[in-house]
């Protein structure tokens, strides 16, 4: 005879066995793999695709408050915000006023890792701009989609750091298309798609997302005081104002003379040249209006701004190969040859070679508004990818105004600079620029200059 306590033990392992029987048996394990695969929405697997390719944006900066007795008063104010990694070497698109005046811009990816993004060109006029990270590796990139075809009432999906708490997921549907939102006095949108899509401070610059997981826009603003109202700018408007931004004419002083629009075939993006600049690398290479251009340098060409990257930053002279289709002639192969845009002159060429920049002179009146002590200065217009100037920090727009013991007023005095041993042969010098009117310096390598010149 067994004591009651033995009964309940009994009774228990018995419960326990039965337990472990029935979970681990091949229907009740379908169950569960049945049920994971229905919470794997499209939902998820559109946030799931993209993820990797949006960062959060973290910064501080100064900006003018008015006090009790009046006047301005300079205050630090926490920035932060959300961008989309468009080309693998760490070109981020996000919106102008996440980074406009931000000293140190921080972008974290979604592994957690944070590295500092530099400014590399903004668009006043869409609220647009595009920062740079130097990464150890190629990033991954978001899948871009369209916005001619988007419907009211189709679901989208909002991704951005809301309030500062990272990679917040929204979702809602498309309310409205082509709406005109004036948010302050001095900035408009126009062509906004409209969004019940929660979008809060923070998700500025974040992707607004279909249900395939492709980016159809840029959220860019909310309604203070409204409720499920928010807005995006089309990713169309994004990736035309990108390829200006980005447009090896501005960022490196060269030209290809390509022309061309992004169509969809078959649900798919294809590129047709609309115009070849006469005298251009373009027209001679054969190039020709009508052509589809698929590969250049051997990447997959499908926008104008996969064009701009992928001759950014090439060697002046550099043979390049592409791949059109022509007429039903498919990979038909040309080659292009990339060209200085200003004919480039000799101290232009060696700032190029040496330092890694391009500079324009600018005209007195335009220096004369920045109220400094300066004389005058050299604009920054390029800045070569890996070079010393990149190195120290030195970024488009920076006003070079001295290096060494002299004045950068002119190409005069570059050249000089550049030319003269005593300098040359120092290893580094001091230089001094200016950057929304304060004064940065740093010391830069000029020896292998003197080679140069000297050949």
């Amino acid at each position: 005879m067994r004591s009651p306590s033995m009964n309940n033990l009994a009774v228990r392992l018995c419960w326990l066995l039965l337990a472990a029987t029935v979970c681990y048996s091949p229907a009740f394990s379908g169950s569960f793999a049945h049920a994971s695969e229905l919470r794997m929405t499209p939902i998820v697997k559109a946030v799931q695709s993209a993820k990797e390719s949006i960062v959060n944006i973290h910064g501080h900066k100064t900006v003018a408050a008015v006090s009790a007795v009046g006047g301005d008063t300079p205050r630090q104010v926490n920035g932060m915000g959300t961008g989309v990694i468009i080309d693998r070497r760490g070109f981020i698109v996000t919106n102008h006023h996440v980074v406009d005046g931000v000293r140190r811009i921080q972008v974290t990816f979604n592994n957690g890792e944070t590295l500092i993004a530099r400014l590399i060109a903004h668009d006043l006029t869409t609220d647009l701009a595009v920062i740079k990270v130097d990464a150890e590796d190629e990033l991954p990139c978001i899948t871009i989609g369209k916005s001619t075809d988007l419907m009211p009432g189709e679901t989208v999906i909002a991704v951005g750091n809301a309030y500062g708490y990272e990679n917040s997921v929204t979702r809602g549907i498309i309310s409205a298309l082509h709406r005109s939102v004036q948010v302050t006095e001095n900035q408009k949108y126009d062509d906004l798609i409209q969004t019940d899509a929660s979008i809060n401070p923070g998700n500025s610059g974040g992707p607004l997302l279909n249900i395939d997981g492709q980016m159809i826009g840029i959220n860019v603003a909310v309604r203070v005081g409204a409720q499920g109202i928010g807005f995006a700018i089309p990713v169309d408007t994004v990736m035309e104002i990108s390829s200006r931004m980005m447009s090896t004419e501005r960022m490196s002083d060269q030209y290809h003379g390509i022309r061309g629009k992004t169509l969809w075939e078959n649900d798919r993006p294809v590129f047709k040249i609309t115009g070849v600049e006469k005298d251009s690398p373009a027209d001679a290479a054969g190039l020709r209006i009508g052509d589809t251009l698929t590969e250049l340098a051997g990447q997959k060409i499908e926008r104008q701004l996969d064009v701009e990257l992928a001759l950014l930053n090439r060697t002046l002279g550099e043979e390049i190969s592409l791949n059109v289709d022509r007429s039903g002639e498919s990979d038909k192969q040309l080659a292009i040859v990339v060209k200085s845009l200003s004919g480039a002159t000799n101290v232009s060429d060696l700032a190029w070679r040496t330092m890694g920049v391009r500079v324009k002179s600018m005209p007195e009146r335009d220096f004369a508004q920045l109220a400094t002590r300066y004389r005058g200065g050299l604009q920054v217009v390029a800045v070569r990818a890996g070079s010393p100037a990149e190195l120290e920090g030195i970024q488009i727009g920076d006003i070079l105004v001295g290096m060494h013991d002299w004045e950068t007023i002119s190409y005069e005095n570059l050249d000089y600079i550049l030319k003269n041993k005593s300098v040359t042969q120092r290893g580094a010098i001091r230089f001094y620029i200016l950057r929304e009117r304060d004064t940065l310096y740093g010391d830069i390598s000029l020896a292998a200059t003197q080679q140069i010149t000297q050949r």
